[in-house]
């Protein structure tokens, strides 16, 4: 018997215990409960991730699957993982097509948690990937052998998605604040060449919320639960038919959601298995079931024991300091540390280290790494994957005992632990200042005086020896991994490498702009009211090409946060680390290095309130960014709510010493406030900022004194967020240069180059300069793009590690059981036995990454305790007792008791009693000596009982009869029956016998050897079951009738009948009946040989069929308006109809009746003969009817105000109105009333004759409106509408006047100028500008932290505005162009691949809305048309060329454009006057071809070659594809069935085809000219809204995705896609070449 004993000591504390528990797998029993995030997959950016933007409907770019799966029973080779809780199979549909709909999705999906999250704001990170690892393919492939023993199954792939700490989606404008909840949970796919399996894990503590309101609750509190399961998608049938596929749900209520994390069905709490593909065969999810819920109650730990009654996870690889503490789980983080990663903080000294534990980072020492060799075991069992060999992993410390703190190494010292500690990340280096032993403050938080006593500035306390002597070859490993390492008379010292900077310990690439992150904590007392401050977010980014410094300070309280505005000095220091260095000086980062501590004191006058702040360094994180943490305390004077502080610029030297910088201040500043007026105060700052230096070297020192330059100082207190923010500008030179002094005029200097923000600027001659990408970053200096040193080899990893890539450099990681040798990049065995890990009576064994505790002869125990035989005075509690005592002591301190828990029964010794029964169930077993069930000893109540004595017979395995029969769950863990499931019937020798039947539903049929239904067999209850002896007969193959038949899902899983299905009747030789009738809904038709419907044979229910018998009289082909009525689906797949569909009415020949009417909204129209409506026919309901007999009198054009009237929606397309739409009046002539006013806001305004607002005319609701007859007084001075303005209202208009929250709107101040902070949309993406609205650099937010930016801190805007010019690629034959908003941006093309890596921007163009876009190869120009400015515009794609106003009369929205290269002319549409136009090139010969029939014309192109336009029509009722020569002859209808929103049209050259994008229907199809030869080319798109075609690829922009998306015309793929880093909506999309291409149009 072996035991584990583990007596509690001080140092356990720490988390010890955990860890040693882990290590006694083979000795301990726990209980256990749901897994902890520890226990989930690796996950996050150290294990390869990718990480999903944050947002509240994002989807990743596309995940590429190295081999495809089987999905039930298709094949999918590329994923999206998207906000929502989902993982698909294509790109996903806007979320509210989805997300608040019931259970399937019309799209195939994995839904490990489907309900509406919302991750902005930096409310959680999700992180995906798939991956090769055989540390995870060998735990993928030991879950499926547990859950399914069966499956021969060898994962060769895994794709893990992990949401971690994710938000629901909450309406800002409830009056609760958000939320503290959020949630973690995790999927993992994992798939061989044949089957796929998903795990769905959810952690203890992982799930806090369990569903979401919907977006449309109308303000009714509901709550949808999330729905957790599997969906096929709709199948498509019939080439343009779709039905529902199959789906699988694990959860239908609130409860069932709040079971995931409490029960699994793997055995494990939390843990979910099903198998979801198969390429053979696959019907539906199966589930696996190992035990369902658990016999135990959880108690507080997890169980790890490899050898516990209850399956559960062992050999877990755990850290001492791993126990994750739900009570100070941070639930809801604003500003999350930068990557999404939170980190552990130290404990403090003498404290608790529990109490000071944050969540457990994905990517902290804590998560086990993918190559640690992960490796679970559950119960004896153990499924090798792959050959190599696998090893345990070891805790961060290797505390395999009662550990001792580790010593610490620091450069130049003497001490040093005999072994140095593995740590992760790369860089080891030593924890300076030591974190316990901080200093405390003076009495009143006074900062230490730097004084001989306190600073040693000699440090000559070691006296060197050769024999004492700090060398390289054994200390390497302190230096960062981009620093070499020196040895000198007296120590060594670390130096960085050229390209980088810092002080050789840590080292960033030169030019790079650098993060910090860290937690502000401490007490503040505002006047006489004390504030606490809990560890919240700081985050600042600094700019380092030009010094600009921006912090931000996250969830300050409201008081406290307009007091701390002057405190300026705390962002002061990242300003000095990073400065902009003028000659002769250098940062502090060079000095300092990523660890030091600053001491600040600072004093306000004339209240004499003193404060101190102390900032400590705590190295740099995963991802290269500093940590900082920051601890204020003391008192601060009170500034009235809305006050501005202004701080001047000025100037502080600084004093350095041997390892410490000083520097004292007094600083001035005013406070505006609408109570006080303006007052001025002032403040002295005292400051000590100390670190560990390296003087072996006796290289120069530093200058003694150096001057920092804060030249713009802004502060700034957002109370709606609860944001303290600073914006500093600093440059470090030499004390009394003055960096505005004509000798520093070069912009590297002045800090307005033009450099990228991961460039250098290097100062020439005069105010030349150059750009040089940032070390580890590749351009032109003004475009710079990171280099992964990993994937191109570039790494100095070597064995036993692998290379993470960071944004200018990367890191080398060591697998498990590795630690870095003396260079620091070598990766050399750990010898744990050096530590003296096992017991006194145990010898240690070492290996390669593990090693092996042995008792000594006349010991016996697991290693770590070994005890005698013999004389033994205290036994150990035993594993029985153990299991036993913690289920009844939980009872008995209150736990919740489970009914029917079973408890073991234990012997006198303490063992296992031979025979084990369940008090409530009655069921009793055989258990081994470990309590382990004995196979085939079960019994169930009122049989007699095994004897367990009898050895156990030689059993014979399980056949496959055996192993279904007992896979299914007929029991609760209680052992109640579970009612409706069905249980194999196996004979005597296991085999499946002949007959099977459903003992809920009274269904039998016969099997096969395999279990198989054979086909006609099965009968219904209460009829004479068929006689399984009898052979089949040789079978016929299926007829398409019975395959269709047999198709049909007509009985649930569980024999129960589905409603609704139509089941097509064949007769006895498989053939389709003649006449075919619809079970539930008894409508009956005619179908011909093939099952097709005949037409005019359909009758209703209750009426007399039609005679199918009587010969088929010749049709006539359909007319046009027959094509238009039967393509409208009226009904239901199941036969119901459908409300509020238009159908045209046809005459008995055929022909559109004149008078058409809506049936569901009572509108009628008049329609010529192609049933195009004829225009002011329309009548209401309720009113007279136009006589269509009449001819149509000669109508005026269209005026402007009519024009405007019509283009606005008021109703759906139901007919329903839609609130909140402006509609001009206009009165009998056409022309604008002088007074218009907004139906639903109630607000009034004057007009001119162009229906532009009067100045100073508008009243509210409620108020006399003005006269508008009356003259209007001119004021003295009316400023024009600036260009802000000018944007703002164009893209208003453009979205409809209506703007989603996230559409980008200009934010423009009142004067009319740009705001110098643009945010998009309702979002904090936001970013800065300059006063023409060019965006700052460097400046974007992305979500984590909201740029402060006034002009006083904006970059200098001496340099002129830059025209706009075009900036062409460079070195390419073919490039996309396309249009994004203010700018044509260019894709170049390497084949047909997207080359995202020389992507540019051609032309910017201010204050434009660019949406059609077309090419002319013979002069090699740009067309574009411009719906801001109403002008078609041209440029030569020429360096520096500016563009041309061709027209810019008499346009309202010019759209789609195209270019006749043979003609040399230019085609447009413009959907407001509803016009199609020519000109020639020049803008000349303008003419319109057609302003007839057309409702909403959106793009157009023309086809050289031919001589023929086509274009599409948005027309919601009746949409349509046109064509006509260029002439405007021979208009017609190409395509006007089947499509929906056609927005993109392109021509394939190859295939002389017209190709569509289809928004609505979102298919991209073709068809021949002539109608003929449709196909579908891909049938799921999202938004598409153009395209071109080129090399067998289409090409189109997509409004979902807001990119450029490949798709390849011969498989249908999607193959590539390109997403600009500015994420708005692209528009027109066109095609450049150097040369034109046969059949250019």
């Amino acid at each position: 018997m072996q035991s584990c004993s583990l007596s509690p000591r001080s140092t356990m504390e720490r988390g010890v215990i955990l860890a040693v528990c882990l290590l006694c797998w083979s000795c301990s029993v726990c209980v256990v409960t749901a897994i902890k995030r520890a226990d989930m997959f690796p996950y996050g950016t150290l294990s390869g991730d990718l990480i999903l933007a944050e947002g509240d409907d994002e989807t990743s770019r596309v995940l590429s699957l190295p081999k495809p799966l089987y999905f039930y029973g298709s094949l999918f080779s590329q994923l999206y993982v998207a906000t929502n809780g989902i993982i698909s199979g294509q790109d996903l549909p806007m979320e509210k097509q989805y997300v608040d709909d019931g259970f399937p999705t019309d799209f195939p999906v994995v839904a490990p948690f489907l309900a509406d999250i919302d991750t902005s704001r930096g409310r959680g990170q999700i992180y995906y990937r798939v991956t090769e690892t055989p540390s995870v393919l060998n735990r993928v492939a030991q879950e499926v052998h547990r859950g399914f023993p069966d499956a021969k199954f060898t994962p060769t792939h895994v794709v893990v998605a992990t949401w971690e700490n994710v938000a629901a989606y909450e309406e800002q404008t409830r009056t609760a604040g958000p939320s503290n909840k959020v949630n973690t949970f995790q999927a993992v796919i994992g798939y061989d060449e044949t089957d796929s399996y998903v795990l769905f894990l959810y952690p203890e503590d992982g799930l806090n919320y369990f569903g979401t309101r919907p977006k449309e609750s109308y303000n009714v509190e509901i709550e949808l639960p999330a729905r957790v399961g599997f969906s096929r998608g709709e199948i498509t049938y019939l080439i343009f038919s779709r039905t529902e596929g199959p789906h699988y749900s694990v959860t239908s209520d609130e409860q069932s959601v709040k079971n995931l994390y409490q029960v699994g069905n793997t055995g494990i709490p939390g843990v979910w298995l099903f198998h979801t593909g198969n390429r053979y065969s696959f019907d539906n999810i199966v589930p696996a079931s190992i035990g369902g819920l658990l016999d135990t109650p959880p108690t507080g730990g997890h169980g790890l024991s490899l050898e516990s009654t209850t399956p559960e996870y062992g050999d877990f690889e755990e850290y001492p300091d791993n126990t994750f503490d739900s009570d100070n789980q941070e639930e809801e983080d604003d500003y999350p540390h930068t990557g999404g990663d939170p980190e552990f903080q130290p404990a403090p000294a003498g404290g608790n280290p529990s109490e000071s534990l944050q969540p457990a980072s994905p990517d902290a020492p804590s998560s086990p790494s993918e190559d640690s060799g992960h490796q679970l075991s559950y119960g004896r069992e153990d499924v090798p994957l792959t050959s190599e060999p696998r090893y345990n992993s070891e805790p961060a410390e290797r505390q395999y005992g009662p550990p001792n703190p580790p010593e610490r190494v620091s450069e130049g010292d003497a001490q040093r632990t005999p072994k140095q500690q593995p740590q992760v990340p790369l860089e080891v280096v030593d924890g300076y200042p030591s974190h316990r032993n901080e200093p405390p403050l003076s009495p009143g938080g006074h900062v230490v005086r730097v004084e001989e006593e306190d600073v040693d500035f000699d440090t000559g306390v070691i006296q060197y020896t050769t024999e004492n002597k700090e060398t390289c070859a054994r200390f390497q490993q302190q230096c960062s991994q981009n620093a070499f390492c020196s040895d000198y008379a007296t120590g060594f010292c670390c130096h960085c490498r050229p390209g980088f900077y810092g002080n050789g310990r840590y080292c960033l690439p030169e030019g790079a702009p650098q993060r910090v992150s860290g937690k502000v904590s401490g007490t503040v007392t505002v006047g006489s009211t004390p504030v606490e401050l809990n560890n919240i977010d700081l985050h600042a980014y600094i700019v380092v090409g030009d010094g600009r410094a921006y912090t931000a300070i996250s969830q300050v309280p409201e008081p406290v946060g307009w007091a701390l505005m002057p405190l300026a000095p705390i962002g002061e220091l990242f300003g000095w680390l990073f400065a902009l260095e003028l000659p002769n000086s250098q940062a502090g980062f060079k000095i300092t290095g990523a660890e030091f501590t600053r001491h600040a004191e600072v004093i306000f006058y004339p209240g004499n309130q003193r404060l101190s702040i102390i900032q400590t360094g705590r190295g740099l994180d995963d991802h290269n960014h500093l940590t900082v943490d920051t601890v204020v305390r003391g008192n601060v004077p009170f500034l009235p709510p809305g006050a501005e502080v202004t701080m001047d610029p000025f100037k502080e030297t600084y004093q350095y010493y041997p390892s410490v910088a000083t520097s004292s201040s007094v600083r001035e500043f005013s406070v505006v406030s609408a109570e006080r007026g303006s007052e001025s105060f002032s403040f002295q700052l005292k400051q000590n900022i100390t670190y560990r230096d390296c003087r072996h070297d006796n290289r120069a020192a530093v200058l003694e004194t150096l001057q920092i330059t804060m030249e713009r100082v802004f502060v700034m207190y957002v109370k709606e967020e609860r944001i303290l923010r600073y914006a500093i500008t600093n440059k470090i030179s030499p004390v009394g240069v003055d960096s505005t002094g004509q000798e520093l005029v070069n912009p590297c200097y002045a800090g307005n180059h033009d450099c990228d923000t991961t460039a250098q600027c290097i100062p020439l001659e005069g105010q030349a300069f150059q750009c040089q990408c940032a070390t580890g970053y590749r351009g032109d200096g003004r475009n710079c793009y990171d280099i992964d040193e990993c994937d191109e080899g570039l790494s100095s990893c070597g064995a036993h590690s692998h290379c993470v890539n960071l944004p200018g450099s990367h890191r080398c990681q060591c697998q498990s059981g590795y630690e870095f040798g003396f260079d620091g990049r070598t990766c050399v065995d750990i010898d744990e036995c050096s530590s003296t890990p096992c017991h006194i009576s145990a010898r240690c064994i070492n290996g390669l990454g593990s090693f092996l505790c042995q008792c000594q002869p006349g010991f016996y125990g697991d290693g770590f305790y070994c005890s005698q035989t013999e004389g033994q005075t205290v036994r150990p509690r035993s594993q029985c007792a153990q299991h036993r005592d913690s289920l009844q002591s939980g009872m008995e301190q209150g736990g919740p008791q489970s009914p029917g828990a079973f408890i073991p029964q234990c012997d006198s010794d303490g063992w296992y009693q031979p025979l084990q029964c369940h008090g409530s169930t009655g069921h009793c077993w055989c258990v081994d000596i470990r309590g382990q069930e004995r196979t085939g000893t079960r019994t169930p109540p009122g049989t007699a009982p095994k004897d367990c004595d009898r050895p156990d017979e030689p059993v014979r395995p399980k056949t496959h009869c055996e192993h279904h029969r007992d896979s299914v769950q007929t029991t609760s863990p209680e052992g109640y029956p579970i009612v409706g499931a069905y249980v194999p019937q196996c004979d005597a020798n296991g085999q499946y016998t002949s007959l099977q039947c459903h003992g809920s539903t009274g269904y039998c049929w016969c099997v096969d050897g395999y279990g198989q239904e054979r086909d006609g067999t099965r009968t219904p209850p209460g009829t004479t079951p068929t006689d399984c002896g009898k052979p089949d007969e040789p079978e016929r193959p299926k007829t398409h009738c019975e395959h269709h038949r047999d198709r049909v899902q007509t009985t649930s899983p569980d024999g129960y009948p589905v409603v609704g299905a139509y089941v097509p009747q064949c007769d006895a030789n498989g053939q389709y009946r003649s006449l075919q009738c619809h079970g539930s809904t008894g409508r009956c038709w005619c179908v011909d040989g093939r099952g097709q419907e005949r037409a005019g044979t359909r009758t209703p229910p209750g009426t007399p069929s039609v005679d199918c018998d009587r010969p088929v009289e010749l049709e006539r082909p359909k007319t046009h308006c027959e094509h238009h009525r039967d393509g409208v689906q009226t009904t239901s797949p199941e036969g119901y109809p459908i409300v509020g569909a238009y159908v045209p009415q046809c005459d008995a020949n055929g022909q559109y009746t004149p008078l058409q009417c809506h049936g569901s909204t009572g509108h009628c129209w008049c329609v010529d003969s192609r049933g195009q409506e004829r225009a002011g026919t329309r009548t209401p309901p309720g009113t007279q009817h136009k006589d269509c007999d009449r001819p149509d009198e000669p109508e005026r054009p269209k005026t402007h105000c009519e024009h405007h009237r019509d283009k606005v929606q008021t109703t759906s397309p139901e007919g329903h109105p839609i609130v909140g739409a402006y509609v001009p009046q206009c009165d009998a002539e056409g022309q604008y009333l002088p007074q218009q006013c907004h139906g639903s806001t109630g607000h009034c305004w004057c007009v001119d004759g162009r229906g532009q607002e009067r100045a100073g005319t508008r009243a509210p609701p409620g108020t006399p409106s003005v006269d508008c007859d009356r003259p209007v007084p001119v004021a003295p001075i009316q400023r024009p509408e600036s260009v802000c303005e000018r944007w703002r209202t164009s893209l208003i208009e453009h979205y409809g006047g209506k703007p989603d929250a996230q559409q980008y709107v200009p934010q423009c101040e009142p004067d009319g100028q740009f705001s110098p902070v643009q945010c998009y949309g309702g979002t904090t993406y936001c970013w800065c500008v300059d006063q023409d609205g060019r965006e700052v650099p460097g400046t974007r937010s992305h979500d984590v932290v909201k740029p402060a930016c006034l002009p006083s801190v904006a970059p200098p805007t001496v340099r002129p505005l830059p025209r706009p010019d075009v900036t062409p690629p460079t070195n390419t034959d073919v490039t996309l162009l396309y249009a994004q908003g203010q700018k044509i941006g260019a894709l170049p093309l390497n084949g047909t691949r997207l080359d995202a890596t020389r992507s540019k921007t051609l032309l910017t163009l201010h204050g434009s809305i660019v949406v059609g876009i077309a090419y002319d190869c013979k002069e090699n120009h740009v067309y574009w048309t411009d719906l801001s400015a109403r002008t078609i515009n041209r440029a030569s794609m020429a360096t520096g060329a500016e563009p041309e106003i061709l027209i810019n009369t008499n346009l309202v929205s010019p759209e789609g454009l195209a270019v006749d290269v043979k003609r040399r002319l230019m085609f447009w549409v413009d959907s407001n006057p509803d016009v199609i136009e020519s000109a020639n090139l020049d803008g000349s010969g303008r003419r319109t071809l057609f302003d007839t029939d057309l409702v909403n014309p959106r793009a157009i192109i023309v086809v050289s070659s031919t001589g023929t336009l086509y274009w599409t029509d948005w027309n919601r009722e009746a949409p349509k594809i046109e064509s006509s020569s260029v002439d405007g002859q021979n208009r017609m209808v190409v395509v006007s069935d089947g499509i929906g929103l056609p927005n993109a049209l392109t021509f394939d050259s190859s295939s002389g085809q017209v190709c569509w994008a289809d928004a609505g229907t979102k298919r991209l199809e073709c068809v021949s000219p002539d109608g003929s030869g449709r196909r579908v080319v891909h049938p799921s798109l999202n938004y598409p809204f153009s395209m071109v075609y080129y090399r067998n690829h289409f090409y189109y922009s997509d409004w979902r995705r807001d990119g450029v998306i490949a798709v390849s015309k011969d498989s249908s793929q999607i193959t590539d896609e390109y997403l600009p880093d500015q994420r708005s909506h692209l528009y027109g999309i066109a095609i450049a070449t150097t040369h034109c291409l046969s059949g250019s149009h």
